[in-house]
């Protein structure tokens, strides 16, 4: 079970604090502040039956621990006197001046408006702390204290709001906590979100920790002894400091969970932390170490010349001691490790003036860019998402021509590139190089690769609609949909109603032109549409989600009209597989020969898309089948016009497919029979099998199997990676 912090603290306790710190605080000011709160609060209770006043205090010593100034913890013990008492923002400004009452109002939820969902209640409160918090970042080390609180007494709410709260705290708040660099705050809202969301995986990985606890702990002194031991005989400008600690529960379980790792199997589980005063040092450290014990290959990283996204600065390299266990040493100097601690607020604990710190404009810029891309939606919910795909802590650097470091979150291709260097460059944008060679525009950069985008003269030259489906970043979305929302309205207009009636006929809905307008229209405001042209333009460049949209509006309709899909069918609504036996439907497309591609042969329940060859009919393709990523990519219109929509019939009966595996394994002497008992055990036909080593001195196993549904597929996959051997199993295209 986790460490809850459940001590209650008290305006005492902040103040014996304050008195033993270096720093100067308005002492009467906090006092006068508290004692405001808690007469505001007066009466009000927490879930555990506490006095409600001792929620913000703890949230006010939290930020005193971080450094944080007077003013922040005045707000931290106001944050909740204007949403839940009759106190106002006139009031905390008149007591307590402009600054605490513009954070007050920085972190006070949005009041109720009419909202479709909680979702997007969600979104508007994120978004309305993002907005101050470009004004000022304390709003959100404010907020991620009152988060960090909550999530440690989260044990006396129902089950329910746990679980919605972790999942909130895992999606929103730890990522920012990442972003802004506050290490410590950020691995206890992850690790106590975790233990929430998934108590049992948390408490196995917490089991393995304990049981080897003595021997860990006695393992991690006997290496910070050794590197001492070395250290007396060199000469440092102070003495360096070294520290040992264990990797965080949920960083185990990505690793162990995610991917397929065993816990020995994970380098960093263990770590030493060494700190010195220079930079320099910090190599000469990395040079002891190496000499020390022995490396392993491809575990060195050098953030100190290329920082991550979020500041953070430090040498890593894993190395394995004499007793063959592996473990990661970090280098990095003080004001290294103030920065990885503490993250911006260690401006303000280590520094007085931070008004203009380009550092801190630099460290807070992704709120700014956060923002942007939000205006180029219409989906508020979105902006969780882009929270959570371009603030998470996974990322690749990739270098520029002239050898400046670039980070972007994993899985970015080449396009997201272009727009992350500058807006222009990626709507000129025409290829690209990665390594002096040239990649088609899904390809997905990897860390360390030198990428050159190709641009055109052409000054009217834009982004292809199709590179919405490849990009990874929000950013770069954002961008492309911005572009077509300003330059492209009329066909904008037109795809959105061409997607509208698409939808329509899938969810058989056969409402006339005027019924669909006046349940619309009813949600004009809210969707802030002017007109239904606006509405059309929006959801055609991609604004809007009609997986969200088409449901509700299917529900108005019921709810005005009845169904009247049995007095009056549409034709085109029913599903009618084209011929062939293969159980597809293709949009528009009836009685024409259907086949299933051989180069990645799909599977019942896989997205998937039709190529039309004249004299062969249509032959289907999985969405991500690298013949239809490299069509899209090249953006030749007319090649991309013979690629026509085509889903599953849901009232067919599943057929067995053919489907390809690969198996990498370690070429052990019983990995053979292994791997053939498990897929004996499974029951499944085998049409090929082929078993060879490869040059990496590792044994692949190839295979084709009859399925009759991809869950079927995925589960012998899932059972291939549990065999002790298995480096990966995946599906293959052969």
């Amino acid at each position: 079970m986790p460490d809850f912090h459940n001590e209650t603290y008290t305006i005492d306790m902040i103040i014996s604090k304050i008195l033993t710190d270096d720093r100067q605080y308005d002492i009467s000011k906090l006092i006068a502040a508290y004692e405001f709160a808690a007469q505001c609060h007066e009466g009000q209770t927490r879930s555990s039956g506490e006095p409600y006043i001792i929620h913000p205090v703890a949230v006010a010593y939290i930020l005193l621990e971080l450094g944080m100034d007077t003013d922040t913890l005045c707000a931290a013990l106001l944050h909740d006197v204007v949403e839940d008492t009759d106190a106002t923002r006139e009031d905390v400004q008149k007591r307590f001046g402009h600054d605490v009452a513009m954070l007050v109002d920085g972190v006070t939820k949005l009041a109720k408006v009419p909202t479709f969902t909680k979702e997007e209640q969600q979104a508007g409160n994120v978004m309305k702390i993002l907005l101050a918090m470009s004004q000022d970042i304390r709003v959100m080390i404010i907020k991620l204290a009152d988060r960090l609180h909550n999530m440690r007494t989260l044990q006396y709410r129902p089950e329910h709001k746990q679980q919605a709260t972790a999942f909130e705290t895992m999606n929103v708040y730890a990522p920012i906590a990442h972003r802004l660099g506050i290490t410590s705050v950020q691995e206890e809202l992850e690790d106590l979100s975790f233990y929430y969301l998934d108590h049992f995986a948390y408490s196995e990985i917490e089991n393995l920790l304990d049981n080897k606890k003595e021997e860990r702990e006695a393992f991690i002194e006997s290496i910070k002894e050794r590197i001492a031991e070395r250290f007396r005989s060199e000469d440092f400008v102070n003495p360096p400091q070294i520290d040992g600690r264990v990797k965080s529960i949920y960083g185990i379980y990505k690793k162990v969970y995610i991917k397929h790792k065993t816990i020995d199997e994970i380098y960093d589980k263990y770590a030493v932390r060494v700190i010195v005063t220079t930079d320099n040092e910090c190599y000469s450290v990395l040079g002891m170490i190496h000499d020390m014990f022995r490396p392993i290959p491809n575990r060195f990283k050098d953030y100190i010349a290329n920082p991550k996204q979020n500041g953070y600065q430090s040498l890593h390299t894993s190395v394995l001691g004499k007793e063959g266990i592996p473990f990661e040493v970090q280098i990095r100097t003080w004001e290294m490790h103030a920065n990885a601690e503490y993250g911006v607020a260690a401006h303000w604990k280590y520094k007085e003036h931070i008004q203009g710190s380009t550092v801190l404009d630099t460290r807070i810029a992704w709120v700014r860019q956060v923002l942007e891309t939000q205006q180029a939606s219409d989906d508020p919910e979105e902006l969780v998402s882009t929270i959570k795909n371009d603030i998470a802590p996974e990322e690749v650097v990739v270098l520029t021509p002239k050898g400046k470091s670039i980070g972007l979150p994993v899985g970015s291709t080449v396009i997201d590139f272009a727009y992350h260097i500058h807006t222009e460059i990626g709507h000129r944008m025409t290829g690209a190089k990665v390594d002096g060679r040239i990649v088609p525009l899904s390809y997905r950069l990897s860390t360390g690769e030198v990428c050159e985008i190709l641009t055109s003269k052409d000054p009217n030259k834009g982004p292809n609609r199709n590179w919405l489906d490849l990009v990874k970043t929000n950013e770069a979305r954002g961008k492309i949909r911005s572009w077509f929302k300003r330059e492209k309205r009329p066909e904008n207009i037109a795809a959105g109603k061409a997607s509208i009636e698409h939808e329509c006929r899938r969810l058989r809905l056969n409402m006339t032109q005027e019924q669909f307008e006046t349940i619309v229209k009813e949600d004009l405001k809210q969707l802030n549409c002017e007109t239904l042209d606006d509405f059309f333009a929006a959801v055609g460049y991609g604004g809007f989600s009609l997986v969200k949209l088409m449901p509700r509006i299917r529900d108005h309709y019921l709810r005005r009209y009845g169904n009247t899909e049995a007095q009056n069918p549409d034709p085109i609504a029913l599903e009618k597989p084209a011929k062939g036996g293969s159980g597809v439907i293709v949009d528009g497309v009836d009685q024409m020969e259907v086949k299933l591609a051989k180069c990645c042969s799909p599977l019942q329940g896989e997205p998937i898309i039709g190529f039309t060859t004249v004299g062969h009919g249509i032959t289907i393709h999985k969405q991500q089948c690298k013949k239809y990523q490299d069509a899209v990519a090249r953006g030749d219109s007319e090649e991309l016009g013979r690629w026509i929509p085509a889903h599953w019939a849901s009232n067919i009966t599943p057929g067995e497919m053919n489907a390809n595996i690969e198996v990498l394994c370690v070429n052990s002497m019983s990995i053979l029979g292994e791997l053939t008992t498990v897929i004996g055990e499974a029951h499944l036909p085998v049409s090929n099998f082929n078993f060879h080593m490869v040059k990496s001195g590792d044994a692949m196993l190839q295979a084709t199997v009859r399925v009759s549904s991809l869950e079927q597929l995925q589960t012998l996959l899932t059972r291939l990676r549990s065999v002790r051997d298995v480096i990966s199993a995946d599906r293959a295209a052969y």
